[in-house]
């Protein structure tokens, strides 16, 4: 099992940047990618961005493409994002997970490992 901490949320203004870290431990190498979700109140986790751990290569959703980017730095079991020209709808629970096996996915339950999550808020 992997354990993950995330942290780095906080209130930004529109048109600010975030970045927050997700901190791995445990089994970290069975972690094929990790993955950011968010969860705004009333709606379902939704799928961010992701990265292979081996090779760097990532993944984005529409709606953070070309504003948000993910990176890993393996040797300190870490992963970030970097979250540029923030709006009002980022405004969401963020979270980290870590997905085993040899596919990645944009679907939170073929997710084993979760964050406690970290709230990003921004204003208008």
């Amino acid at each position: 099992q992997v354990q993950l901490v995330e942290t780095g949320g906080g209130l930004v203004q529109a048109g600010g940047s975030l970045r927050l870290s997700c901190a791995a431990s445990g089994r970290t190498s069975s972690a094929y990618a990790m993955g950011w979700f968010r969860q705004a109140p009333g709606k379902e986790r939704e799928f961010v961005a992701y990265i292979i751990r081996s090779t760097g290569l990532p993944y984005y959703a529409d709606s953070v493409k070309g504003r948000f980017i993910i990176s890993r730095d393996n040797a300190k079991n870490t992963v970030y994002l970097q979250m540029n020209m923030l709006k009002p709808d980022d405004t969401a629970v963020y979270y980290c997970a870590a997905r085993n096996g040899v596919r990645a996915t944009t679907t939170p339950d073929e997710y084993a490992s979760w964050g406690q999550g970290t709230q990003v808020t921004v204003s208008s």
